[in-house]
């Protein structure tokens, strides 16, 4: 492919760019879900005579569907676009990208999507979708999915979808609720996932951060040991990854305590430990879910987080060397490399 490609782009450069020009545009209203035609113009730059033209065009092919709120891809566009990934992936040197982090962090499997989650929705929303895809082509019936909470989390649970119902399937939320928005709770990104594939799920109505005192203690309770249990042997875990000094306040850590983290070098935060540039833990909270030898035993460990800002932290977090696959954007990707 990356032959054929090559051989376009010396002999017939334009058809390449009107290719391109026509996969953002349905790529576009893909992620957007429904677009007029001038905010679709306005994203991508283009006159409304122009985009007015590719759109009929698009329309006569049965790839676009027009409705009184905008414009929305027919089932047709939507098996394109997919057909399209590997070739678009060439073209836009993204493969060459997902093989390099693959190759340095020795992971099983990369994926990226174009540009930079910090400064684009649509980038945050192609990283959600892109997650989802991710996790329904790693399930099987029977599987525990252990997810964790966080806003490319929630994103990935509101475009996930599968084939047939997972009547076998669980879902659980891999620790307690960091007390912030609850759509953005691990137990809501469960329940969601659980609901939009006919699955079952299991809630953990525990606080994330627990003294050792508090943990005893409701590690005593049996409906908490037994939701706990289940969180425990979960053969996937989907997680998102972040800077250790914004977890450490989102999960309301004392001043002193995140004093003491960022002095001893953490740099990154996952799944509730903290991690320094090399990938070592350097602490680690009381919590009722998901431990580090959990993590371990778990056949299929998703990362799932994108931006420049934490590429560093994507980094660190790879190098702990417990992941298997990685869902992240370009920017994102590149700058974990650059700190590798």
């Amino acid at each position: 492919m990356r032959s054929i490609l090559h051989i376009q782009k010396k002999l017939i450069p334009d058809l390449l760019q009107v290719m391109e020009k026509r996969y953002k545009i349905l790529h576009r209203i893909l992620v957007s879900g429904t677009m007029g035609r001038r905010s679709l113009a306005a994203s991508l730059d283009l006159t409304e005579r122009t985009l007015r033209a590719e759109l009929d065009l698009l329309r006569e092919q049965g790839l676009l569907e027009a409705g009184t709120a905008g414009m929305t891809l027919s089932e047709s566009g939507k098996r394109l676009l997919e057909e399209m990934e590997p070739l678009v992936k060439e073209l836009f040197g993204l493969s060459e990208l997902e093989e390099a982090v693959r190759s340095k962090f020795g992971l099983r499997k990369v994926v990226i999507v174009a540009g930079d989650s910090d400064v684009s929705d649509d980038v945050k929303r192609e990283l959600g979708r892109a997650g989802s895809r991710v996790l329904s082509q790693s399930l099987s019936p029977g599987d525990i999915v252990a997810v964790m909470g966080g806003t490319t989390m929630a994103r990935m649970a509101a475009h996930f979808k599968v084939s047939a119902p997972l009547a076998d399937n669980w879902f659980v939320p891999a620790r307690g609720g960091l007390g912030e928005s609850v759509e953005y709770q691990a137990n809501t990104i469960a329940s969601e996932l659980a609901k939009r594939t006919g699955a079952r799920y299991r809630m953990l109505h525990v606080p994330d951060h627990l003294s050792e005192e508090a943990y005893q203690t409701i590690m005593q309770e049996p409906n908490v040991r037994e939701v706990v249990d289940m969180i425990r042997s979960a053969r996937i875990v989907v997680h998102g990854i972040g800077d250790a000094a914004t977890m450490a306040r989102r999960r309301k850590l004392d001043q002193d305590t995140i004093r003491e983290l960022l002095k001893d070098g953490a740099l990154a935060e996952a799944f509730g430990y903290y991690f320094d540039r090399n990938g070592c833990v350097v602490h680690r909270m009381a919590t009722a879910g998901l431990r580090l030898e959990d993590i371990e035993a778990a056949e299929t460990v998703i990362g799932l987080a994108g931006g420049k800002s934490k590429g560093e932290a994507i980094a660190a977090v790879m190098r702990f060397g417990h992941d298997d696959v990685l869902v992240t954007d370009e920017a994102a990707a590149e700058e974990a490399l650059r700190h590798a």
